[in-house]
């Protein structure tokens, strides 16, 4: 069944959480790990992460400078069908227009298609590490609403070879990010609305926003959305601060506010695990108030970890 479909007919706030793959060399049973504490919570869907390839640099013996290409977390296909057959959980893949071409990125569809993942969210994905500004690879998309209507394309029968006979279509749902407090790269949120905004006209069924600590942002954020014409549901993800360093690392990476209130919390605990213990409370307040508002589902952002993650939903759901 499609996410869309789910989240139109709810009647109660669902369940979903997102998960990395694991680092190259690492075992499968890792993501098993996670999962299997937020089984019983009845998930909506659970979405895996895609990073795209960096340079990694390497002094070889001789003394000089190799520039090497990796990809530290691969697999979120395999993964994701994985996941989907041992659980018999929606799982969502993303899909990403950084380091792909166009082909690259209809193979992939293809693939996902055949393994029968109709739903996916889309995005543009971030530079790889160490460059500041994003570019598409020769061939590849600039903008996410270009990547959804190469998808939407696919779902007509419409592939890139126009020579190419009794094509059948695909049948993919696809949902796209938001962000309460603005993409960091845009001047405002007006600029910002107006690209999600293409985003959903794109063919785009679903938003999924980026973490948010406030939840008055998200409320704001849902308004101007509601006043910009778009009528997509808007799902909320958040994230419990884990660690007495999140107050200033999650700030610096996802460029997003944290509010005094929740920043004066942790400054007075002494330790990780009270630390750890404030944002479960936060996040419990928080989830309770979204689903009194009547938000369809609450997404997760486990970064890997999910005994916290539990202990929220055990409370909320």
């Amino acid at each position: 069944m499609k996410i869309i479909e789910k989240l139109k007919t709810t009647e109660k706030t669902l369940f979903s959480f997102e998960l990395l793959p694991p680092l190259k060399g690492r075992s499968l049973e890792e993501i098993f790990r996670t999962i299997d504490p937020l089984v019983e919570f009845d998930p909506l869907n659970i979405n895996v992460t895609y990073h795209q390839q960096e340079s990694v640099y390497h002094v070889r013996p001789d003394g000089l400078v190799e520039r090497r290409i990796v990809r530290k977390r691969p697999g979120t296909v395999a993964i994701s069908s994985a996941i989907q057959h041992k659980y018999n959980i929606t799982v969502v893949p993303h899909v990403i227009c950084g380091g792909f071409t166009r082909e690259e990125t209809e193979d992939l569809l293809i693939d996902l298609h055949f393994l029968g993942m109709n739903n996916l969210l889309v995005l543009r994905g971030d530079p790889p590490a160490g460059i500041r500004n994003f570019i598409p690879v020769q061939g590849g998309h600039a903008h996410t609403n270009e990547l959804v209507e190469q998808i939407i394309n696919l779902n007509k029968g419409i592939y890139l070879d126009p020579d190419l006979k009794d094509t059948q279509p695909t049948d993919f749902s696809v949902g796209v990010a938001g962000y309460p407090e603005k993409h960091f790269e845009s001047p405002n949120l007006s600029e910002d609305l107006h690209w999600l905004k293409k985003k959903v006209q794109a063919g785009a069924d679903y938003i999924v926003t980026q973490m948010f600590f406030n939840n008055e942002a998200f409320f704001r954020f849902v308004k101007l959305c509601r006043e910009e014409g778009i009528e997509v549901p808007v799902i909320p993800g958040i994230k419990p601060i884990n660690t007495l360093k999140d107050i200033e690392m999650l700030p610096r990476v996802f460029h997003i506010d944290i509010p005094q209130d929740l920043v004066s919390e942790i400054r007075k605990c002494r330790s990780n695990e009270e630390a750890r213990e404030a944002g479960i409370e936060w996040t419990v307040h928080q989830s309770k108030q979204l689903q009194a508002s009547g938000v369809p589902a609450i997404h997760y952002y486990t970064i890997g970890i999910s005994d916290n993650i539990r202990k929220i939903a055990a409370r909320v759901f």
